[in-house]
C-alpha cells in the first residue's frame, strides 16, 4: 500500500489494491467470528471502485478463504441493486388467508439458511447505480438488518460495493446515516497485486508482459463517452480473446472492442514482437543463452518464463538452467523476473522447505548478485 500513500493523505478512506482488500477483510472477519461475534453484530463493508476493478471478485475471494479458515460454507448471494425495484426487495403483497389483512411475501434475499454451521454473505452491489427509492430499502436492510417483517437471519455479513462519482458511472449520493453505519475501502487497481492474480490465473503472458512494459494502461481514466477502455477485467477478457481464437484478425477486432482501439493498437503492435521471443522451454533445456536485445521483447520474455516456471518448479534442473539464463539479462529484467517467481511460490506453497531449488547454489548466487548490484 505504500505506493498509494499519496492519494490517502487527499481522502477520507483507505485506498488500497483488491488484494490488500480482501487481506485486511479476511483477517478482520476470520478475528471477530473467533471471538464467537456473530455475523449480525460484525459491521457492514462498503467497496468504492471503478468498474472493472476487482470488486465483486474480491467478495467471492472471501467468502472462499473463509470457507477454509472457519472449516464452515460460506455462500454469497449476489443482488445487483440498480437491476432492482423496491417491490423486489420489500416484497409484494398478498391477501391474508382470511382476507383481512394483507402480507408481504418473503423476496429471495431474505430466503437464508440460517443454519450456524454455515456463514451467509449477502453482497449488495451497484449500491450507488440505484434509484433512491431502492437505496431507501438497502439503507434499511443494512441498517436494520430487515424491511418490514423479513429479517435478515443472524448468520448473515453484508458487503456492498459501487462506483464513484469520478469514475463516470451513474452515481447517487448515499445517505451519511447509511455511510455512517459501514466501514469504506477505496480499491484502486494495482500492477504487483494484479500480476500476482493474473499469473496464478494464467493469464495469457502477452497481457502481463505489456502491462509490466505499459504499466500506466492497466486502468485508464475515461472520458465520458468512452465505451471500450481498459480495466483490470477487460485485460483477463482480452486473454479469453486470444486463449480463444488466437492472435487473428477476427481476435484483433474484439481486443480493440474491449479496451478500445488506441491502447489495442499499442498491445496488438507489442504482440508482433512476441514472436521474436527465444523458444521458453530451450532455455529451460539449457539449450538458449542468448538474451534478446529489445526491451519489449525482454518484457515479454520474462513473463512467459514467469508462466514457464510453475510448469517447472518442481524440476530441479530445468529450473537451474533458467536461472543461469536470468543471470546474463539485465539487471532491472533479472530483477523483474525473480520478484515474479518469489511472490509466485509465496502465494501457492505454504512452506518453503517443500522446495528444495531455494538452497540450490544457482539460485542462492542469482538472489546475492541481485542484492549486491541493488546496494
Amino acid at each position: 500500500m505504500n505506493e498509494l500513500k499519496n492519494k490517502i493523505e487527499f481522502k477520507s478512506t483507505p485506498v488500497v489494491s483488491a488484494q490488500e482488500f480482501q487481506n485486511v477483510a479476511i483477517d478482520y472477519y476470520f478475528n471477530e467470528l473467533g471471538k464467537g461475534i456473530k455475523p449480525k453484530n460484525i459491521s457492514p463493508i462498503m467497496v468504492w471502485g471503478a468498474p472493472g476493478v476487482g470488486k465483486s471478485e474480491s467478495v467471492y475471494n472471501i467468502a472462499r478463504e473463509l470457507e477454509v479458515k472457519t472449516g464452515k460454507k460460506v455462500t454469497v448471494l449476489d443482488v445487483r441493486l440498480s437491476l432492482f425495484n423496491p417491490v423486489d426487495l420489500r416484497g409484494i403483497p398478498s391477501a391474508n388467508a382470511d382476507k383481512t389483512a394483507a402480507v408481504w411475501l418473503k423476496p429471495a434475499i431474505f430466503n437464508f439458511d440460517d443454519s450456524e454451521d454455515l456463514i451467509n454473505i449477502l453482497f449488495l452491489d451497484e449500491l450507488s447505480t440505484c434509484s433512491a427509492a431502492v437505496q431507501a430499502c438497502a439503507y434499511q436492510i443494512t441498517l436494520d438488518r430487515r424491511i418490514g417483517e423479513h429479517k435478515l437471519p443472524d448468520n448473515v455479513l453484508v458487503i456492498a460495493a459501487g462506483n464513484r462519482k469520478e469514475d463516470k458511472s451513474v452515481s447517487i449520493q448515499m445517505p451519511k446515516a447509511l455511510a455512517n453505519r459501514m466501514m469504506h475501502f477505496d480499491v484502486e487497481s494495482d500492477l504487483k497485486s494484479w500480476k500476482e492474480w493474473a499469473i496464478h490465473n494464467d493469464i495469457d503472458y502477452r497481457v502481463i508482459g505489456f502491462l509490466e512494459y505499459k504499466p500506466n494502461y492497466l486502468e485508464v481514466g475515461v472520458n465520458v463517452n468512452d465505451l471500450a477502455y481498459p480495466t483490470p477485467r477487460s485485460w483477463a477478457r482480452v486473454s479469453e480473446i486470444i486463449k480463444t481464437l488466437g492472435m487473428t484478425d477476427n481476435s484483433n477486432i474484439l481486443i480493440s472492442a474491449t479496451v478500445g482501439m488506441g491502447v489495442a493498437s499499442e498491445f496488438l503492435q507489442f504482440c508482433k514482437c512476441t514472436d521474436k521471443l527465444p523458444n521458453v522451454d530451450k532455455i529451460f533445456e539449457g539449450e538458449c543463452d542468448e538474451v534478446p536485445n529489445d526491451i519489449d521483447i525482454i518484457y515479454s520474455l520474462i513473463t512467459a518464463m514467469t508462466i514457464k516456471f510453475k510448469e517447472y518448479i518442481e524440476n530441479g534442473k530445468k529450473v537451474n538452467n533458467a536461472i543461469k539464463f536470468a543471470m546474463k539479462m539485465p539487471l532491472d529484467f533479472s530483477l523483474i523476473l525473480h520478484q515474479n517467481l518469489v511472490a509466485y511460490l509465496n502465494s501457492n506453497y505454504k512452506s518453503t522447505n517443500q522446495l528444495t531449488m531455494l538452497e540450490d547454489e544457482d539460485f542462492y548466487n542469482w538472489t546475492n548478485k541481485l542484492e549486491e548490484k541493488i546496494q
